[in-house]
């Protein structure tokens, strides 16, 4: 499948909506094409752009320490579509790019087109690290390697134990894990309940349970052969109807948008009992519920299992110091990086030699009542059995249909069906 789609994505370079295209290749110009420092040597400052949670803070501290001459500045965007645009426009521009830039899973297919803009980091040093899902989503058709895996998003479900405890339901989380055992229903049922016996919400918002829904669904909104296929597809309709249902008609959602200031803020007080958890978002929980006891997470997910999310390390070919660059972006991926990176903030690595470590198998996370989150997300791991198709448009179509669940979740300006209709005529554009 991942062929398929990248011979469809060179033929479609031509008709690509960002503007790079006008741009030609910067990488000779920019000194970065050769692999050489641009200053010839000597001391040096690399960058590395990211967004959310990597749990590089203690590691870049790290690299510095072992490599004297290198200062490593860590830029952070707020948000992963800030970061995005960030780099649209820097190589757009083909200047002001980060020398190492972080890129999400659903972004891939859409800077694919653009491979003179990146650095080939295909290497026998390299060959073998990571699950083979996750390097093929990044390989093009002449081999060219864009990026360096770093996380995979496999999911459970994090839940405040004492809100649960309220509503006279089981708090440990093996029997959390057996109550929730089931498909999207069974967690809807499980959360009436709930909200029945406590008024408090039982997600943080209709959105965040979109992400887990539409990442089982083999090809949501595209063909592997270019058809956009998002208003079309059965599936698509059922679960955003489904989804608004359990969220507004039931009341089962916060009506919370996922990132912005009042979610953040919500982890402070009663505001939802439990929320979609990909290993990732285990350091955004701590971060935002800092000084709240009672969080946990159950070895289950609605449907079986589910992934969200997952990044890459690129390194742009405008850059001055593409081979410092290049080895920062490999050692930052490497086994031993990856299992700190967990430790830290809960990324879940995607490197086999990671994957099969004790160090992994025995971690556990304090803040999460000393869950065995090694175990628990390395078993949610195995549970996936769907990669979503995501073709160039995914990351547009997805975001229109964000905004469509926001107009009725959070904005409470639509109902439903004229929320549909606004998403379908953002979803014509595109064809």
């Amino acid at each position: 499948m991942h062929s398929t789609r990248r011979r469809m994505l060179l033929a479609t370079t031509a008709a690509a909506t960002l503007a790079l295209g006008a741009c030609g290749g910067g990488s000779d110009e920019n000194g970065g094409g050769d692999g050489e420092a641009g200053d010839g040597g000597g001391d040096i400052t690399l960058s590395v752009a990211t967004f959310n949670e990597f749990g590089y803070e203690d590691l870049l501290t790290e690299y510095e320490e072992q490599n004297p001459g290198v200062t490593v500045e860590h830029i952070k965007a707020d948000t992963a579509d800030n970061a995005r645009a960030a780099l649209r426009n820097s190589l757009g521009a083909d200047s002001g790019a980060a020398d190492v830039e972080a890129i999400e899973v659903d972004w891939v297919t859409e800077f694919q087109q653009y491979p003179d803009k990146f650095v080939d980091l295909s290497s026998e040093e390299v060959e073998g690290r990571w699950l083979d899902w996750k390097t093929e989503a990044v390989t093009l058709e002449d081999g060219m390697l864009l990026g360096y895996g770093t996380d995979i998003g496999p999911e459970a479900v994090c839940y405040r134990a004492d809100l649960f405890e309220q509503a006279g339901m089981p708090t440990d989380r093996e029997e959390v894990a057996e109550l929730l055992e089931g498909d999207w229903d069974t967690y809807f049922e499980v959360g009436q309940q709930f909200v029945d016996e406590t008024g408090i919400p039982w997600y943080d918002s209709a959105g965040a349970l979109w992400q887990g829904m539409i990442n089982q669904v083999e090809q949501p909104y595209e063909t592997p052969e270019g058809e956009i296929i998002a208003l079309d597809n059965p599936e698509v309709r059922e679960l955003y109807d489904q989804v608004l249902a359990a969220s507004v008609d039931d009341g089962l959602s916060a009506g919370l948008g996922q990132w912005s200031a009042d979610w953040a803020s919500a982890f402070q007080g009663e505001e939802f009992a439990t929320m979609l958890c990909p290993a990732w978002m285990m350091g955004v929980i701590e971060g935002n519920a800092e000084g709240v006891e009672g969080w946990d997470v159950a070895n289950v997910f609605p449907g079986g299992g589910g992934n969200w999310g997952g990044s890459y390390l690129t390194v742009p070919a405008q850059g001055d110091h593409v081979e410092e660059a290049t080895k920062l972006a490999a050692w930052l991926t490497a086994p031993e990086q990856q299992i700190k990176a967990f430790e830290a903030k809960g990324t879940f690595p995607s490197q086999q030699g990671a994957l099969d470590s004790d160090t992994l198998a025995e971690s556990s996370n304090a803040f999460f009542n000393d869950a065995p989150t090694g175990q628990i997300f390395a078993e949610r791991a195995e549970a996936v059995t769907v990669t979503p198709f995501k073709g160039p448009r995914y990351f547009e179509i997805n975001t229109a249909m964000a905004d469509a669940i926001t107009r009725v979740d959070v904005d409470k300006t639509d109902d439903p069906d004229s929320s549909w209709d606004k998403f379908a005529a953002a979803v014509e554009e595109l064809r």
